[in-house]
């Protein structure tokens, strides 16, 4: 049964997920996580020595064992990692167990906000604008398919997405 208590954030790499779900989370007093961060605390390895020693299917593995316990949960926030919504058992859990808000940002701003940050194992490329447009053409459609509510995060500050959400999700 689908829980209105829980909000799940979904979206590709640098929409925003963990920052404004830390936001949301203390606007509607809901128990933040995040389940990149969840995998690390929980294996005592970050993301990157996982993509190396597992592979991609391993760390699926592993993302799809914590979405399943933290999804259990009542009253939580959840930041998901960009490729959740890849397993179609992950988008059932997702749109079954509460309301799935979809992160929206362009493959422009993904490529700024995302430049600097080396813990993000897809985007160790020559071309990182070409894995976030094929990742962006492969996840989109499955985003939409399970979102509750969509929200473009471009140009915009957390603060103001997570106040807009806050009040979307409380009316």
């Amino acid at each position: 049964m689908k829980s209105s208590s829980n909000v799940f954030l979904v979206g590709p790499m640098g929409a925003g997920k963990s920052t404004i779900g830390r936001l949301l989370a203390a606007e509607l007093r809901l128990d933040f996580n995040d389940t990149d961060k969840a995998i690390e605390d929980r294996s005592g390895v970050d993301i990157p020595w996982i993509f190396d020693m597992e592979g991609e299917e391993g760390f699926r593995d592993r993302e799809a064992a914590v979405l399943d316990e933290l999804s259990q949960l009542d009253k939580v926030l959840l930041a998901t990692g960009g490729g959740i919504i890849q397993k179609s058992e992950n988008r059932r859990v997702l749109s079954s167990r509460g309301r799935v808000v979809y992160l929206m940002t362009s493959i422009d701003e993904q490529v700024r906000r995302t430049a600097r940050d080396k813990k993000r194992p897809l985007l160790n490329s020559d071309d990182p604008r070409k894995v976030l447009t094929d990742l962006m053409e492969s996840r989109h459609p499955l985003y939409d398919e399970i979102a509750d509510y969509i929200i473009d995060t471009d140009g915009r500050s957390p603060k103001s997405v997570a106040q807009e959400l806050a009040k979307t999700l409380t009316s």
